[in-house]
């Protein structure tokens, strides 16, 4: 990937920014995202401070999948 992330609230516990060069990625249905993720992503920064990483969220326009990327120094 090498590019950096576009959230400008990049959490505290996320680390150096070698570790936003590279995050993990992968594709989830759309409607399991609310199940994970609660209501327009309501618990997203909880999941966050619990798993110490960072989620990004992009909505795929060809399909019902989202793209999900994770930061963090223990992906």
């Amino acid at each position: 990937m090498g590019k950096l992330p576009e959230r400008n609230d990049i959490p505290p516990w996320v680390g150096t920014p070698e570790v936003l060069k590279e995050p993990a990625v992968f594709q989830v249905q759309t409607g399991l995202l609310e199940a994970v993720f609660g209501p327009d992503g309501s618990r997203i920064p909880f999941v966050e401070q619990v798993s110490k990483a960072m989620f990004q969220i992009k909505g795929l326009e060809t399909s019902d999948l989202a793209e999900v990327m994770v930061y963090g120094s223990s992906i």
